[in-house]
């Protein structure tokens, strides 16, 4: 026995008709699609249907598989108390799902529980599921903040398990797609909501997964997705099956993408080694990334693996000639990728900026590290950030708003090390990760005083916000910041102060970023 099918479904409360209450019929393609899907678990006749929902318990560290024998839980959030559900737990699944993990060195288990209701991410699929075949035990466990494809390889683990037990088992990854589809509904309208939408149905018809990880951590949050890592999950489950796929329908009238494709196991295929080749792919782009990194990123990275190798912290002398030496491009051009927002800009050392970069004056046709790059490492001072990023999600960021360094040069230095062991929201960086570490620094102008906002332009300025002791920052050309009035707004929330705080000082500044 082992996996023998796969789901991709979605989870609209609405489409239960004691929830609906008539406006369900405006999703009958889903509806229709969802039937079909609850006959086929039925003639399949798994003895254990393994459900991942992004409602279930989560945690940015942990895999929260759902512990004990039985569960409960009912629509009553949705008005309908009167559809409810009892099912039995396979507990020995769940154990050994968490026993693997562990040998995989994946943090999973069956600890941290904090509701033991079930979900609408989980009741949802059950409602069509037991209208059709109810002999089987649920094993329900929600998502993490890991990394997609270590999503992937938890995933991955299903399969392992229902071998080892011999288990007949059904994987069904509930997961609505963008939130953002239209203006109308409940998050309103993204540009990139019907492009994840379009994205995400094409792999998934497919079945191409080893795509699902190169998918953008700006695309998903701008699109508002919730089922992304649960169908990453899938596809690790179905790693290395030959798999007969069906895309069934997919509907976005309310605002909300609800997508359903199925997948019949028929067989083992070697080659569909989908984690295999990203890594290989991955591999490929960062070394690529390397070659090309500035004089500004090389003695961020060296800055940064010398204190982790060697606990030691370098100087600007001591690592020159080894940093300007058979440089590629310096770049610094413009980027339209994202960091994490500065939260602590109130204080003199933050967190990682948001924003796109200007254009460097630091470049040069034959990509050498030009004179004037080398004056401003050596001679000039400012304010910086260093960004690190890992398999496309932050792993640090620290920076100064200000120089207090007595060069750029030592203000990098410092701020790798920062990022990379001082960051409050993330362990520190070890040895084993540094092959996998992508670098930014950004360089901050020098801010001036301006009188009014007529003087901001979204797109090139960043802004500081200051009143008595409350100070807030926001970095230029922000993907959804579109108008002075929404960067101030923003600025003065960083600050703690409200939108419509009056007598604020305010300064303009530009960025540059390289790579």
């Amino acid at each position: 026995m082992s996996l023998v099918a796969g789901f991709m479904v979605p989870h609209p409360p609405l489409i239960v008709p004691n929830v609906g209450r008539g406006s369900e019929a405006e999703v009958e393609e889903t509806i229709r699609s969802y039937e079909r899907v609850a006959e086929e678990i039925a003639e399949l006749k798994p003895e254990t249907i393994v459900i991942s929902s992004p409602h279930s318990v989560m945690y940015a560290d942990y895999f929260h598989i759902s512990p004990g024998a039985h569960a409960t839980g009912d629509f009553g959030n949705f008005r309908a108390p009167e559809v409810s559900f009892e099912v039995d737990y396979d507990e020995r699944f769940a154990f050994a799902w968490a026993n693997h993990a562990a040998v995989n060195e994946i943090d999973a288990g069956v600890l941290g529980e904090r509701d033991p209701h079930l979900d609408h991410g989980t009741m949802v699929p059950l409602y069509f599921i037991t209208k059709k075949y109810t002999d089987f035990k649920l094993v329900r466990i929600g998502l993490s903040g890991f990394s997609l494809s270590t999503h992937y390889r938890m995933g991955m683990l299903v399969s392992t398990v229902a071998e080892e037990l011999n288990r007949r088992v059904v994987y069904v990854a509930s997961g609505d797609l963008s939130h953002r589809l239209r203006e109308d509904g409940p998050y309103g309208f993204n540009t990139y909501g019907p492009v994840y939408d379009e994205r995400i149905m094409d792999v998934m018809g497919r079945g191409d997964f080893d795509e699902l990880m190169d998918f953008d951590e700006a695309l998903c949050n701008h699109a508002a997705e919730c089922g992304h890592r649960s169908f990453v999950m899938l596809a690790g489950a179905l790693d290395r099956k030959r798999v007969r796929i069906e895309r069934l329908s997919h509907q976005d009238v309310t605002g909300v993408g609800y997508g359903i494709c199925t997948y019949h196991v028929e067989g083992e295929d070697p080659s569909r080694n989908f984690l295999d080749k990203w890594e290989e792919r991955d591999r490929a782009r960062r070394q690529e990334m390397k070659n090309a990194e500035d004089v500004y990123v090389r003695l961020a990275r060296k800055s940064l693996e010398t204190n982790i190798r060697e606990g030691r912290r370098i100087t600007w002398d001591e690592v020159r000639d080894e940093v300007i030496r058979g440089l590629g491009a310096v770049n610094g051009s413009y980027d339209s990728s994202e960091s994490d927002s500065l939260k602590n800009s109130g204080m003199e050392r933050g967190e990682c900026p948001d924003g796109n970069s200007a254009v460097s004056p630091y470049a040069t046709e034959d990509g050498s590290a030009t004179e004037k790059a080398i004056e401003q490492l050596e001679h000039e001072t400012a304010g910086a950030f260093v960004s690190l990023h890992k398999e496309g999600k932050l792993r640090g960021c620290i920076g100064t708003i200000s120089a207090t360094k007595g060069c750029v040069a030592d203000e990098i230095i410092e701020n790798a090390i920062s990022a990379s062991t001082r960051d409050p929201r993330f362990d520190p960086v070890i040895e084993d990760e540094l092959p996998y570490l992508e670098y930014s620094v950004d360089v901050l102008g020098e801010a001036e005083p301006i009188k009014s906002p007529s003087e901001l332009d979204v797109k090139r300025y960043g802004v500081i916000v200051t009143k008595g002791m409350r100070r807030g920052l926001l970095l230029p050309n922000l993907e959804g910041v579109d108008t002075v009035e929404e960067q101030l707004a923003i600025a003065k929330q960083k600050a703690g102060l409200t939108t419509e705080e009056k007598g604020c000082k305010l300064q303009r500044f530009e960025v540059v970023r390289h790579y």
